[in-house]
């Protein structure tokens, strides 16, 4: 039984360095110790004498450093070894990827068998340089009415779905992801429950998995594995991107992200600022943000991050910050979803950075006069349900009134129903004819 331990580790074929530190500290979620020269990001092996895990290197003292591991602590002991496997976090990529379900080290959980891998990337990458961006000027359909009509978004786009929790992120973005005609797609969960993970599958894709990747690291999952689920979704993006393909990259959810980083930090000993979140966490949204966009001469990563606000309070320190990094925000709605209107997109609280950019004028004008006849009648809503407003005492206000079944009739849409973008603008179009 102990020689199939050993063979077991001897054909996992990692290198480990001639040199061992041990381990002097031990807590619940990290690991202190000291004999190795280790930079930030290195990925070290522990090895204790039933246990076996890697971890990264997060914190380096003067005589000591501080270990993350990927899996638990737990049965560890002073003095146990510490080597160094792998100069930062790499991971293999290949057009094998395509139609699988993995973990954050890119290894397969969907009982498919083992995946080709074409080649290594580091998880951590510089965004695209300020001036290597391309300009954001193609539509970048997703067949959904109130996102294509009203608030479109171009290739290359960073656009946030801040949502409370039970609201129907999932379905749209189900919706989106199989209404983009994107060539990769690439969906990240995040520190979702484990049972969500076959529904998001065989409900809101239907069980499609073409030329779409999912990487997945659940609730109970360590908060490295979650941190990192993100940026390793991030590299395999951006692998794609750079043979020049357009890749649609959504998360479920920046929160969850956040999340892992608040519980690291504050092991480490950060100090909490606004809700318990370390200073950390607000600096690592632009790291991973900021990787998605267009290249120029290379492809473009088309980005949806959902964001948890708590409480439905859109002035929660992630999402105030995510706002600020974005080109855009979906805010969806508990009270449209209380009236059964799905997808509850609540139109006159999101915006497109970039819809000026990408839409003609004509359409243009038809946005603008959606949002103001919209607008008019929310204002009015009151009034007009208890019967105190008399027609023919605004004039605008009337043609609002006319127009409120056209205009609702457009923000609903089944989520089975998928619709080509030019369709979508004439059928805002039709609204105003009359």
């Amino acid at each position: 039984m102990y020689l199939d331990k050993i063979r077991t580790k001897l054909e996992t074929k990692i290198e480990l360095s001639p040199h061992f530190g041990e381990i002097i500290q031990i807590y619940d979620n990290k690991i202190k110790a000291n004999g190795l020269k280790t930079s930030i990001g290195d990925i070290v092996s522990i090895i204790g004498a039933d246990v076996d895990t890697s971890g990264i290197v997060s914190a380096i003292d003067m005589d000591s450093f501080s270990v993350i591991p990927f899996g638990s602590t737990h049965g560890y002991k002073i003095g146990d070894k510490v080597f160094i496997s792998q100069k930062g976090l790499k991971i293999g990529v290949g057009e094998a990827l395509l139609g699988r379900i993995i973990d954050p080290f890119a290894n397969p959980i969907d009982n498919k068998g083992e995946i080709k891998k074409d080649e290594f990337v580091p998880i951590i990458n510089t965004p695209i340089k300020a001036m290597n961006r391309g300009l954001i000027d193609e539509v970048f359909s997703v067949g959904i009415k109130s996102i294509d009509g009203l608030l479109t978004c171009g290739k290359g786009q960073k656009m946030g779905i801040f949502a409370g929790s039970g609201v129907g992120k999932s379905t749209l973005m189900g919706m989106i992801v199989r209404g983009s005609k994107a060539s990769v797609k690439v969906v990240a969960l995040i520190g979702e429950r484990g049972r969500e993970v076959p529904e998001f599958v065989a409900k809101n894709l239907g069980g499609d998995l073409t030329n779409t990747i999912i990487v997945v690291a659940t609730s109970d999952d360590s908060p490295l594995m979650r941190k990192y689920g993100a940026f390793s979704a991030m590299s395999i993006a951006e692998y794609f991107k750079n043979q020049g393909k357009d890749v649609l990259f959504i998360m479920d959810s920046i929160t969850r992200f956040a999340m892992a980083q608040r519980e690291i930090g504050l092991s480490l000993g950060e100090p909490p600022t606004s809700k318990g979140y370390p200073p950390s966490v607000l600096s690592l949204l632009p790291q991973l943000m900021e990787r998605a966009g267009k290249e120029e001469n290379k492809g473009s990563i088309t980005a949806f991050f959902t964001v948890l606000v708590e409480g439905d309070d859109l002035n929660d320190p992630i999402a105030d910050q995510s706002r600020s990094i974005l080109d855009g925000h979906i805010v969806l709605s508990r009270e449209m979803s209380e009236f059964g209107i799905y997808p509850p997109i609540s139109i006159l609280a999101s915006a497109s950075r970039t819809i000026n950019d990408v839409i003609d004028k004509k359409h243009l004008e038809n946005v603008i006069r959606f949002r103001k006849v919209y607008s008019l009648l929310k204002e009015n809503e009151i009034l007009i349900r208890i019967g105190s407003y008399q027609k023919g005492s605004d004039r605008e206000l009337d043609y609002a009134i006319n127009k409120k079944e056209k205009l609702e009739e457009f923000l609903e849409q089944d989520s089975t129903a998928l619709l080509d973008f030019n369709e979508i603008k004439g059928k805002l179009e039709e609204i105003f004819k009359t």
